[in-house]
């Protein structure tokens, strides 16, 4: 999470939702959300999107209307993500 809060800028210059979604708490989120200043929503979990999308540390960029247009698997890579945004922003 702190790797997509470092590049909340340059994320919210290309106008992408930056969301954090894990089965914790609501409590817990706000707790985390709080210790490393997250500037971006977190969401608890109940199983249904993890249902939907997998588990895991993955990183999915969809589109305005809902569809994956790119999926990172383990740890973010800011300058590769913010490369896809910029692409698919061309097109």
């Amino acid at each position: 999470m702190q790797a997509f809060q470092d590049d909340f800028v340059r994320f919210a210059e290309l106008n992408a939702q930056v969301l954090g979604v894990s089965s914790d708490s609501l409590e817990t989120h706000r707790e985390f959300a709080v210790k490393l200043g997250l500037n971006f929503p977190l969401v608890a979990d109940d199983g249904t999107i993890r249902k939907m999308y997998g588990g895991g540390r993955m990183t999915y960029l969809i589109d305005q209307t809902g569809i994956i247009r790119y999926v990172h698997k383990g740890m973010p890579d800011n300058t590769r993500l913010i490369k896809e945004i910029d692409n698919l922003q061309s097109h």
